[in-house]
């Protein structure tokens, strides 16, 4: 068969397995591992080297975008490195544990692992997945929001954790010019500054972000024997100061989901699976719910809400392609069998099975267990942690965008500027417009636990109109959805407006309970119209 029938049996197969599983509510990613099962198995594996390359491009240029949107210090927080290191070591203890023990008894496939090995699958199975808490963070617009900094946090130093595992493999030490990379980021980094001040918006921009990842990230490493990928997330921390940092990650946003379906393939081409894999990886993704568990307690115990410790943790709450990377290396270096690739592929999948509703239901859960999971809390609370105070507030604007902010204004002119409050997801766009004195919190407009202080502040008043009326002018039907909920679980009697920027998103959300929805789109296309025929003509 030629290359060209080969390719257009890969995209069809790719496309309908991607499309099948979106129907039933999980991500197509899964659909695309599947694909690369079924083409496995019927032999057409032409072109797999090509594949892992474009695989490879793929998990650099997401880790590239994730640097974009990354602030080094953050990692240095507690609750993020001390977590991910508390957890990696107890669920190395867990897994590995585990492991041994099945192989003490005589279990198929873990017959004869030492206890190296065993702590190796431990290792492997420690980590969470990248790819799929980007893309449930991306989907819901909550990237830039408190729990999805904080799981990113946590993936990054996990990243870091299997960089370093995978040089010490590698049985070399990185050359010494690798003390020389800190000065040259540093001398690149106020020349890439440069270059974005100058390359305009067009596809000069999308090429100077692949040359900054590639070239400039991902080379570098390479060359002074550090990993690639780790070169790729640095310099785009290094870049995330820069205004257009957020704009160039847009731009890359189609090229890296195209690639990472090259990745997913991969996967799925690693072999083709018999029943006692299924089996045996059915049984490892069950054990999932320990890591959820671990995460929620140990992010609770570093005073974070239970809120965000549960959202933080349904992101969380999976097996990882770095997994999968550190079992291959393994498998290189013969400290394991290459099946171990094939049930650690597939129990990768089962928990991205799993995670899906979980992340997709995530608010409908906290609002049911709520009374439950905040026993986990402890009476201090981070920065940033607390529920803002709503006493004398008349409007709350969620999404403080151009939309929000002029939404913002307008309220502000109506009813004072310290009888509204603004909410937003991303921590500088808030701290933007405090400088600007503007009354604007770090939050989540679907958070459960801040309607009720709403609900309860008009319940003391005894007027439940205090709260006049609430604006959603986020960018995300999902949020928008979500926030709209809530309100109706506290019964707000006060008139809702939210943004859409589609029009079939309009029905959904006036079913949702808005009085008023504003199309974005329709609205700015009839002011222009109107702009134009009454501005004066010139002669």
């Amino acid at each position: 068969m030629g290359p060209i029938n080969v390719d257009l049996i890969w995209i069809s197969i790719a496309f309908l397995c991607g499309f099948a599983v979106l129907q039933v509510g999980l991500p197509p990613l899964i659909g695309f591992i599947g694909a690369g099962f079924i083409l496995k198995g019927l032999g057409l594996t032409s072109g797999f080297m090509a594949l892992e390359a474009i695989a490879n491009i793929g998990v650099m240029i997401m880790l590239f975008t994730i640097g974009l949107k990354l602030h080094i210090k953050d990692l240095l927080k507690p609750e993020i490195w001390a977590t991910t290191t508390v957890h990696t070591v107890l669920s190395v203890v867990f897994f590995g544990s585990l492991v041994f023990l099945a192989s003490a008894v005589g279990l198929p496939f873990f017959t004869s692992l030492t206890m190296m090995q065993a702590a190796l699958v431990g290792f492997a199975l420690s980590f969470s997945s990248t790819v799929f808490a980007v893309k449930v963070l991306e989907e819901s617009g909550t990237m830039s929001s408190r729990y999805g900094q904080l799981a990113i946090g946590i993936l990054v130093v996990q990243d870091i954790f299997a960089v370093l595992f995978m040089t010490v493999a590698k049985g070399s030490m990185p050359s010494l010019w690798a003390l020389a990379l800190p000065p040259f980021l540093w001398l690149m980094r106020p020349l890439l500054f440069f270059f974005l001040d100058r390359s305009g918006r067009g596809e000069l921009f999308a090429l100077l972000g692949l040359f900054a990842a590639f070239v400039v990230g991902a080379f570098s490493f390479k060359f002074v024997g550090l990993k690639p990928d780790l070169g790729a997330l640095i310099i785009g921390a290094l870049l995330a100061d820069h205004p257009k940092a957020a704009n160039l990650s847009k731009t890359l946003m189609n090229f890296k989901d195209l690639f990472l379906i090259g990745f997913f393939f991969s996967v799925g081409l690693t072999g083709i699976p018999s029943w006692n894999n299924l089996l045996l990886a059915l049984i490892l993704s069950l054990f999932v719910i320990f890591k959820s568990g671990l995460f929620f307690f140990l992010f609770t115990r570093f005073h974070l809400r239970a809120r965000t410790a549960l959202f933080s943790t349904a992101s969380l709450s999976n097996y990882s392609e770095f997994g999968l990377i550190v079992a291959a290396v393994g498998a290189k270096n013969g400290w394991l069998n290459n099946e171990w690739l094939i049930i650690l592929a597939l129990t990768m999948s089962f928990s991205f099975v799993a995670a899906a509703p979980f992340n997709s239901r995530v608010n409908a859960l906290y609002d049911r267990f709520a009374h439950l999971l905040k026993r986990f809390q402890s009476t201090r609370r981070l920065p940033g942690e607390e529920i803002p105070v709503t006493d004398g507030i008349h409007a709350i604007v969620c999404g403080m965008g151009r939309v929000g902010v002029k939404a913002f204004t307008t309220a502000e002119g109506k009813f004072g500027p310290e009888a509204v409050l603004g909410f937003d997801h991303d921590k500088e766009v808030v701290a933007g417009e405090i400088k600007k004195g503007r009354n604007v919190c770090w939050g989540d407009a679907a958070d459960k636990d801040f309607w009720e202080r709403v609900e309860q502040a008009g319940k003391n008043r005894k007027d439940d109109r205090l709260l006049e009326i609430v604006i959603l002018a986020m960018p995300s039907q999902v949020a928008n959805l979500a926030a709209l909920q809530e309100l109706q679980n506290i019964s707000f009697k006060g008139s809702i407006a939210v943004m859409a920027k589609y029009d079939d998103d309009v029905a959904a959300l006036e079913a949702a309970g808005a009085d008023l929805v504003f199309n974005l789109y329709a609205a700015a296309a009839t002011g222009f119209a109107e702009h134009v025929f009454t501005a004066p003509q010139s002669t």
